[in-house]
């Protein structure tokens, strides 16, 4: 099975380069078992948690399939990944991704005689986009792409969002959207060099962009490998936005990358003063962050993860270290937004596609979650190293969400 470097090598040439995987992989997961004495020690409702049961998730996965192969309209997504999404106070659920493909999709067969959906190898690419779904059923793509690119040869990928008031205490809420800004560089950054984290502002209810804030400059850390974009995964709680980042450990050939937190009050996502970063000891600003996870080698995460909190316990998800990180997801768990986080957990992995595919970027959508139910997305994409680019188009089902629910359980 293909390393992160041979898979890192094998997105480049499907041209959707997208800095979120880093070839990492999704099965849908599981939470490790811990003894009692890994508990709450302050005695809280943290315990230990664990993926009870999990099932694929048809009807979602269904939904994006339809969506994408809706051929009326030729500036619609029509595949995509960097799967995230927020819900509006309207009711809807705005989706975002990283790079996507636009134009029309064909019905089967395809110019090579296979049952798929296809797509003309001149399709459209852009660097992100964003869909909107009312009642469980997509309905439109804004224009695309969302986000400018910020320079020649740099690029955003949007990640985690939120709803918040524009101001601590004001009625009006906007939409804030992580952004991740890469610049093009050689091997092995063919993903793009870690370059800044951002913070746009969408209007509601039109979602129109209103401004793109520098929160964390990242060109100034000598060590690519070293440096963190925030913003893969955020928490709400108690007037807080807990916002989790990585470093990318996976492209320097390190097994695996390190996770980091900062927070920021409710209503200042935008505002890089309001940041505090975890140093280790205490929230502070302006300092070089501090992992919360990660050994570099059986512990730790990819570029891509996500967090939950469950029942008072902090569950984490993302692809397993080594070989497995391009089928298998792991979990772990923490009683506090910065840890200490137990695992990595058992694992399982989610159902692919024929072919040598991967799975990455497993994210939690707790805006389509409830009754004990946590849905979860990973992303598919082809790893042959030839002719990438040609597959994704010959067989359009590959460059989109998959969605798994799980139930968490108390471990025993």
């Amino acid at each position: 099975m293909p390393d992160d470097a041979s898979a890192a090598r094998a997105r480049q040439r499907t041209g959707t380069g997208i800095g979120l995987l880093l070839v990492l992989v999704l099965g849908a997961a599981l939470l490790i078992a811990l003894p009692d004495d890994d508990a709450d020690p302050d005695g809280g409702a943290c315990r230990a948690r664990t993926v009870g049961s999990w099932q694929a998730d048809e009807r979602l996965t269904a939904e994006f399939a339809r969506y994408g192969d809706d051929a009326s309209r030729d500036d619609d997504w029509t595949g995509g990944d960097g799967t995230h999404s927020v819900r509006l106070p309207d009711g809807r659920v705005l989706w975002l991704f990283s790079d996507t493909y636009l134009g029309r999709v064909y019905g089967p067969p395809n110019p090579h005689g296979e049952s798929y959906a296809w797509r003309d190898t001149t399709a459209p690419l852009v660097r992100n986009s964003a869909v909107l779904m009312r009642d469980g059923r997509l309905h439109s793509t804004l224009p695309a792409p969302l986000f400018a690119d910020p320079a020649p040869n740099q690029w955003r990928w949007p990640v985690a969002a939120r709803v918040e008031p524009r101001s601590p205490g004001s009625a009006e809420k906007v939409v804030r959207v992580l952004l991740w800004v890469r610049t093009a560089g050689p091997s092995p950054w063919i993903y793009g060099v870690p370059t800044a984290t951002e913070v746009a502002t969408l209007s509601l209810p039109e979602l129109r962009l209103e401004s793109i804030v520098k929160v964390l400059d990242q060109q100034l850390v000598p060590d690519p490998s070293r440096r963190v974009l925030f913003g893969t995964t955020l928490v709400e709680e108690d007037g807080w936005t807990y916002v989790y980042g990585g470093d990318d450990g996976q492209a320097a050939s390190r097994p695996a990358s390190h996770a980091y937190v900062a927070r920021v009050p409710e209503g200042r996502l935008a505002d890089p003063a309001a940041w505090r970063y975890w140093s280790g000891s205490a929230w502070v600003p302006g300092a070089r962050p501090r992992p919360v996870l990660g050994d570099g080698q059986r512990r730790g995460v990819g570029s891509a993860f996500s967090v939950v909190r469950d029942d008072g316990t902090y569950v984490l998800f993302t692809m397993a270290t080594g070989t497995k990180g391009l089928t298998t997801v792991a979990s772990y768990w923490a009683c506090s937004p910065e840890g200490p986080w137990h695992g990595p957990a058992k694992e399982f992995s989610p159902s692919l596609p024929q072919g040598q595919v991967a799975a990455y970027n497993p994210q939690t959508h707790p805006v389509l979650s409830g009754d004990g139910r946590l849905v979860l997305s990973y992303d598919v994409n082809w790893l042959e190293t030839t002719g990438a680019a040609a597959q994704l188009s010959r067989n359009v089902s590959l460059y989109r969400p998959r969605f798994v629910t799980l139930r968490l359980a108390p471990a025993g």
